[in-house]
């Protein structure tokens, strides 16, 4: 019997503001779980924005919500506080996970291995920690991933900072992990590339990972 290959696309947003995203991002799960569209990888960047989890312990925000330089939003991914801002390349693919593995464990380490396979193109030795989520360079951290689920419809995603300012990690513990310096791919290669440009890679290392499943 021939295997049956979902169809990915890809959208480009440009740079929206989290809540615009969270918007859109909850109107693709809703007809994705209808079949009124395909797998669909939305990517884009944020307005400066920080965010966490929905956890009574939010100690990796350092501070009062006021005292940050930039709002904080709370969601319903996993996980402790981040940063999302200009120069991050943030994608949220919406993917009924049951045409591939109901696993979010398998889900979790092929987006880590997509972020891998494109940070290897730029000649940048990126690799897993182990019990840590996410893709570092040695003891920097270049990606971070929280995830969510409706129904098997996945929803948020990734940020793996492209270029930019990163100090605004500064003024947090980014994902509650305390040693975490963050970097970028502008730090690690010393190559330019835009955020649309890089969101191209990542979007074809998701969709290579995703048909490598299906075929194992």
């Amino acid at each position: 019997m021939e295997k049956y290959f979902p169809v990915i696309e890809e959208k480009w947003l440009g740079r929206i503001s989290y809540s615009e995203a969270l918007d859109i991002q909850n109107r693709f799960v809703t007809e994705r779980l209808e079949n009124k569209i395909n797998d669909t990888i939305l990517l884009l960047e944020h307005e400066s924005v920080y965010t966490i989890g929905r956890t009574r312990d939010k100690s990796s925000l350092q501070k009062e919500e006021s005292d940050l330089p930039y709002p904080v939003f709370e969601t319903n991914r996993g996980g402790q506080a981040t940063y999302h801002g200009p120069g991050q390349l943030v994608g949220y693919p919406i993917l009924d996970l049951k045409l591939y593995k109901k696993d979010l464990h398998i889900y979790l380490r092929t987006l880590e291995n997509s972020l891998i396979d494109a940070c290897h193109q730029f000649k940048i030795n990126a690799t897993t920690r182990k019990g840590l989520t996410g893709v570092w360079c040695n003891n920097r951290k270049i990606a971070s991933i929280g995830v969510g689920v409706r129904q098997w419809v996945s929803m948020h995603g990734f940020a793996i900072n492209v270029s930019g300012d990163l100090s605004p990690f500064k003024e947090i513990i980014p994902c509650g992990i305390s040693d975490a310096e963050m970097t970028s791919i502008h730090n690690e290669s010393n190559q330019k590339v835009s955020v649309k440009d890089f969101s191209k890679v990542v979007s074809t290392s998701i969709k290579n990972e995703l048909l490598h499943l299906l075929e194992e």
